[in-house]
């Protein structure tokens, strides 16, 4: 029966002829195989958090809620192997119940596993790669309907693809992923200069274990940095009433509503942006691991994000502040920046340099092209590769240049799905 799906931020809908929630593997194989037979392409899809349209399809969409179970935990190799459809705040408690955590996470944890990783879904940290990097095994349905189960042992090149397969090597259904005992962090939440924060940006970095800020264009020249170590010691987690003040009210209902104040009065833009900025708090705490790295996200929003090599992120900061003062579109959200380590993942966004990354938001329903594009523009201009889950205009001309492994990614499409049972109009447009 034809079902009309949209993801997170809405600004996707689409038209599935068919909907399946498979709960194993076999009944993914079954389901994919029918499909194939008849030409029907297949899509699975996760948390919906992605802002482009890379989960749609037209065809057979499989969604992965039934399948969020950990599987086998390994306590002595620090190894979990979970269903792909498990979302990463199911998995952080299902870690900390067993003293294990995942080496870093992202801001936002509602993304399933498979999702996460398919996208190259990132923290923040010079010593840290992103989602993707913690894989050490996968098992995914390919195009013919076939199991294909890869580690360090058993193929292991396809498993370094696969690791950031965009959906288009298969349909994700286990994953082993290599933690770390479970640790506390020590967080500090400032509001500095942003120019100093620019003049010593590598610095920063590099002094702690997970650094990032977010400034507000059109907000002043002040930006709240973030700075988080590892640490021993026990957790001394804010205060139940400041959480609520900060991350709730704060930085939710309080930031959605001064968010439709300004959509619905762009002239109030910039007194909302000011607004933003007064209202950034500064915390001190410490508090388990994924309870630092993550936060409730309740107003919704587009996103770009571009990936740089790291030595140019403060030129093209600067670059985009400069730029976004003659915008006539009103920015309501900041901008965040944040650094990862390089890797080896051939259509990783980090793979092969260290890497500086730029996110651009808008509030959902505001207008924002105009923006993007811009910032687009300049990052462009020094090799930037756009998050494989947030919006951008590329081609796979334009990207194939960017990435050294694009011929090895297209090699194990073409075995793994020579039909494109797994193909959509975004991966045609970005993988050819």
């Amino acid at each position: 029966m034809p079902t009309t799906l949209a993801n997170w931020a809405a600004n996707q809908r689409w038209v599935a002829a068919r909907v399946a929630a498979p709960r194993s593997t076999e009944e993914v194989a079954v389901l994919v195989r029918e499909a194939a037979a008849v030409g029907q392409r297949v899509k699975a899809l996760g948390g919906r958090h992605s802002f482009t349209a890379a989960a749609e399809t037209d065809g057979l969409q499989l969604t992965l809620d039934r399948m969020h179970r950990v599987l086998e935990v390994d306590r002595d190799r620090g190894r979990v192997r979970v269903q792909g459809g498990i979302r990463l705040h199911h998995l952080s408690e299902a870690l900390a119940a067993v003293g294990l955590a995942m080496p870093n996470l992202g801001d936002i944890d509602r993304q399933s596993i498979a999702g996460a990783i398919a996208t190259a879904t990132h923290g923040t940290g010079l010593a840290f790669g992103n989602l993707a990097t913690t894989v050490v095994g996968i098992q995914l349905v390919d195009g013919r309907g076939d199991v294909v189960t890869v580690d360090e042992t058993t193929d292991p090149d396809l498993l370094r693809v696969a690791r950031v397969g965009l959906g288009a090597l298969g349909i994700v259904t286990e994953v082993t992923l290599q933690c770390v005992p479970a640790f506390n962090l020590h967080a500090r939440e400032t509001i500095e200069p942003l120019d100093d924060v620019l003049d010593g940006l590598l610095e920063h970095a590099a002094a702690v274990d997970h650094f990032e800020f977010y400034w507000m264009p059109g907000g002043g020249k002040r930006c709240q940095v973030k700075r988080n170590r590892r640490t021993d010691e026990p957790p001394r987690p804010q205060p139940r009433a400041a959480y609520v003040r900060d991350k709730l009210l704060g930085e939710n209902l309080g930031f959605g509503l001064v968010c439709r104040v300004g959509r619905r009065f762009p002239t109030a833009a910039p007194r909302v942006a000011r607004l933003v900025t007064s209202a950034a708090a500064e915390r001190d705490l410490i508090d388990r691991s994924d309870r630092v790295f993550c936060s409730p996200r309740w107003v919704r929003f587009v996103e770009m994000e571009y990936a740089i090599p790291v030595e140019h992120l403060a030129d093209a900061v600067r670059e985009v502040r400069a730029a976004t003062r003659r915008l006539a579109t009103p920015i309501l959200f900041p901008v965040e920046v944040r650094v990862s380590a390089a890797d080896d993942i051939p259509l990783s966004t980090a793979s092969g340099r260290t890497t500086g990354w730029i996110a651009v938001h808008q509030y959902r329903g505001a207008p924002y092209e105009e923006y993007f594009g811009l910032v687009e523009r300049i990052l462009d201009g020094v090799g930037g590769r756009p998050h494989w889950g947030k919006l951008h205009t590329q081609r796979a001309e334009t990207l194939a240049p960017r990435y050294p492994g694009w011929a090895e990614f297209q090699a194990a499409r073409d075995r793994l799905d020579p039909d494109r049972t797994f193909a959509n109009p975004y991966l045609d447009r970005v993988l050819g």
